[in-house]
């Protein structure tokens, strides 16, 4: 689509800490620390009841000996767990379910909000037509398990001379992304659930903000809650701030046109949107500004960064897309899109303060096109776009899931379509911390020294955490690990200073081998002594030469009691 831009406002910064004392980005005091709240003072992030460091923050956990980062790699489902209803003439999804959407586990269902692409009149949904597509309304399905789902009948929204369908009732005529939240900290039940949604104001693509009882019923605002051009990837709450992060066309170095690129916009209360954005995510632009922008074939951001909130970080997924601009000639006006030529996969990458992302590994694709396609038209070949949505991130039980959306990008007319993908990691293992290997084969070394097999490996590795102020209630530490006979967690005081009662022959250990939640106990003291403080935690790697199993970390959760 052809999308027409107002001049980027000027970017802002806000403080995060001032005088020693936590400041909410806002400009308010922060309240009183309640008796279950952690404080990072590295990032300025107050959480309440638990802290969560990954093996893939390398800020929360920052310091790191002998080790090596592993990354993760999914299991994905071949077929989708949603597709359009191509066979119904009167479905709003009759041509794409597009995952520009959400999916919650919300008292034991699961729950999808997703935006459709119908037909204006009727037609083969396998070849529709660009002129009788309909872009929205936005969609709901449910699920017992997150893969078998269902389209209820909810009967809001009068759709091709019925409102049997499964369409969520929104003033906006055309529609795209939607992103919902359950937000449990609303006194106001009636804003327990909240939605962003990209609608159309006669010019670009913008958002309105709603709110619901059920997330089913929606009130909506009365005015676009930001009125320029900015799609949606996600909606989260972050150290007591939303924020909304998409994709931008704006400016790049020296006033240049730019390519997609990755920003977000933030709010104090959900109800007031505050000017401007941040340069949330950004991929390098060409260094001839004449190669530069959203016609030129070079990767760009797609959407921006899809992130959910874990309480003291952020992980997310961007679009990793391979613009490949389309023949002018051939397709007219869409002659800026690639139709059967661009493809996207999707990155990794984590923040930990809402607003700025980067990658554990640079240019690491994280959910590869290859390993998920969408379904595809019988005897022809099309790239497929993966498409992320923070709010498809989710921890439930033991798993840690992924939904995503799989476009096949034919030419309309050829087979165009969106469906919902899934892919699920074991619960918090995006990536892993082990020791350096072993050397396979003799040979040069680092700095050309000599390296014969077994020379060079360490036999011990570590990580430290950053400071971390512990509640006055007591906590609680647990790795989820492998091989954790071959581990140990040592306390330190915020400058490094090892604790004797906490560290060495006292460190604490796991009686589990291995597992999500291994609970570490120290053999002559429990944390309660330390409630209030603020220590470094090191986690201790060694290798077990009687066995083949290597110790690797995941993560740390501290929880308080």
């Amino acid at each position: 689509m052809t999308l027409r831009l107002r001049p980027m406002a000027r970017f802002f910064q806000w403080p995060m800490m001032m005088a020693g004392a936590f400041v909410f980005l806002v400009g308010g005091l922060a309240a009183e620390p309640g008796p279950r709240d952690f404080y990072l003072p590295s990032t300025g992030v107050r959480v309440e009841g638990q802290v969560l460091l990954l093996a893939i923050d390398d800020h929360l956990l920052p310091l790191r000996e002998n080790v090596v980062e592993h990354l993760a790699k999914p299991v994905y489902r071949k077929e989708p767990v949603l597709a359009p209803s191509k066979d119904d003439p009167r479905a709003p999804d009759q041509v794409a379910a597009h995952f520009y959407g959400a999916v919650l586990h919300d008292h034991g269902k699961y729950r999808m909000w997703y935006y459709a692409v119908g037909m204006k009149e009727p037609g083969d949904a396998r070849r529709a037509d660009l002129k009788n597509l309909q872009q929205g309304p936005v969609c709901y399905a449910e699920s017992a398990d997150g893969v078998t789902w269902t389209k209820p009948d909810l009967g809001q929204v009068e759709y091709r001379g019925s409102k049997h369908n499964n369409a969520v009732a929104l003033p906006d005529a055309l529609i795209e992304g939607v992103h919902v939240v359950r937000d449990e900290t609303d006194p106001d039940v009636k804003r327990r659930y909240k939605m962003v949604y990209n609608a159309h104001n006669g010019k670009t693509w913008v958002f309105r903000t709603a709110t619901s009882s059920d997330g089913v019923r929606w009130s909506t605002a009365p005015e676009f809650a930001i009125d320029q051009f900015l799609e949606t990837a996600s909606l989260f709450k972050f150290n007591d701030l939303w924020f909304v992060h998409g994709q931008r066309l704006t400016f790049s170095e020296g006033g240049h046109r730019g390519g997609r690129q990755g920003r977000a916009v933030l709010s104090p209360n959900f109800d007031r949107w505050l000017p401007g954005d941040t340069r949330a995510f950004l991929l390098p632009e060409p260094a001839d500004p004449a190669e530069r922008g959203q016609t030129k074939s070079y990767d760009q951001v797609h959407l921006g960064v899809g992130a959910a909130s874990f309480g003291s970080v952020c992980v997310g997924l961007y679009g990793l897309w391979h613009n490949a601009p389309g023949d002018e000639s051939s397709q007219k006006q869409w002659g800026w899109f690639g139709y059967g030529k661009i493809s996207c996969d999707l990155g990794l990458v984590i923040s930990n303060d809402g607003m700025h992302f980067r990658e554990p590994v640079k240019g690491h694709i994280y959910v590869s096109r290859l390993d998920t396609p969408a379904t595809p038209v019988p005897g022809k070949t099309y790239p497929t776009i993966l498409a992320q949505s923070g709010n498809g991130i989710l921890n439930v039980g033991d798993e840690t899931r992924i939904y995503f959306g799989r476009w096949l990008n034919a030419e309309y007319g050829m087979g165009y379509s969106g469906e919902v993908g899934l892919a699920v990691l074991p619960r918090d293992r995006w990536g892993s911390l082990g020791l350096h290997p072993l050397p396979q084969n003799a040979g040069a070394g680092f700095g050309g020294r000599p390296r014969t097999p077994g020379g060079d490996a360490p036999e011990r590795g570590s990580v430290w955490s950053a400071p971390i102020r512990l509640p006055a209630q007591g906590s609680r530490v647990y790795l989820n690990a492998d091989h954790t006979a071959r581990m140990s967690v040592d306390i330190a005081d915020e400058r490094f200073e090892l604790l004797p009662a906490y560290a060495g022959e006292k460190g604490g250990r796991m009686k589990q081998t291995g597992g999500l939640d291994c609970a570490v106990a120290w053999p002559e003291n429990d944390l309660s002594a330390l409630a209030g403080r603020t220590v470094r935690f090191r986690i201790n790697l060694e290798r077990d030469n009687d066995s083949d199993k290597e110790p690797r970390l995941y993560a740390v959760t501290l929880r308080a009691k």
